[in-house]
């Protein structure tokens, strides 16, 4: 299994086009969204669905994520994150390789895995994971450690058992971010009436009836669903939207989720 040099840094790849590239105009910018979901005060969920587009399009739908983890500052001290390779065509799955992955508001610790193998073929150019990075140094501070892990084509039962083994160990002060975006590309009533039946699918656990073309980080989204439904979890949705309710096209949307998937409930 290929090992993380000490010294490798991934640099910010979509600094300026996804999110503002200066630091000080990016802070705010991701404080002004998660002060836009108002303070929020519920337990902690064990993991998270979030999107992965620009933020001037998909930004207030994440913060609806983040808002929840920042009301869990300093409890939560890992986050595994998983979702799609965009650029390179994967199978299986592929941690990232560096010691460090650098965005405008500093450089973030990769925690290694000894889970799945790296590569840094998925990961160098893939915007998916480093937009959730600025978030995350935001909403949990900047000592936050990350295990970022590309999901290409593979059956949901052996992703789930990666899922869980991903978050054994990274510990208990660990949360799952999950990211995906909906359908893409139809006009807006189209776009919310198959990422309604997407959400439906999500809200019920039931990943094999989401189609690749529904959901881009459909096998990270997929495994995740199994994952929950083997543990006991329940997604609920936060927020469901599309490009045209911010600044997008509504011709040619794409979808935006949000959800928390709930820690079981433990009878007494």
């Amino acid at each position: 299994m290929p090992s993380i040099k000490s010294d490798t840094v991934r640099p910010a790849a979509v600094a300026g086009r996804f999110y503002p590239a200066d630091p000080g105009l990016l802070r705010a910018d991701i404080q002004r969204l998660i002060d836009a979901v108002g303070p929020v005060s519920e337990p902690l969920a064990a993991a998270y669905i979030v999107p992965h587009a620009g933020y001037r399009y998909s930004g207030p739908v994440a913060a609806e994520v983040y808002a929840r983890l920042a009301a869990h500052r300093g409890r939560v001290k890992r986050v595994v994150l998983v979702g799609p390779s965009h650029h390179y065509p994967l199978r299986g799955h592929a941690a990232a390789p560096y010691a460090r992955w650098e965005t405008p508001l500093g450089q973030v610790r990769v925690a290694a895995s000894n889970i799945v193998g790296s590569s840094r073929l998925p990961h160098e150019a893939e915007h998916s994971l480093e937009v959730q990075l600025p978030f995350l140094q935001v909403a949990l501070g900047p000592d936050i450690e990350v295990t970022p892990v590309a999901f290409g084509m593979s059956q949901s039962p052996d992703s789930a058992r990666v899922i869980a083994a991903l978050l054994e160990e990274a510990g208990e002060d660990a949360v799952l971010v999950c990211s995906t975006d909906l359908s893409h590309f139809h006009d807006q009533a189209t776009a919310e009436r198959i990422d309604a039946v997407t959400a439906e699918a999500i809200r019920s656990l039931r990943p094999r009836e989401i189609a690749p073309q529904h959901a881009c980080g459909v096998y990270a989204l997929r495994a995740t669903l199994a994952w929950a439904d083997a543990t006991g979890r329940r997604p609920r949705q936060l927020a469901l939207a599309t490009s045209a309710d911010t600044v997008g096209r509504p011709d040619r949307v794409v979808g935006y989720p949000a959800f928390a998937i709930e820690r079981p409930i433990l009878a007494e």
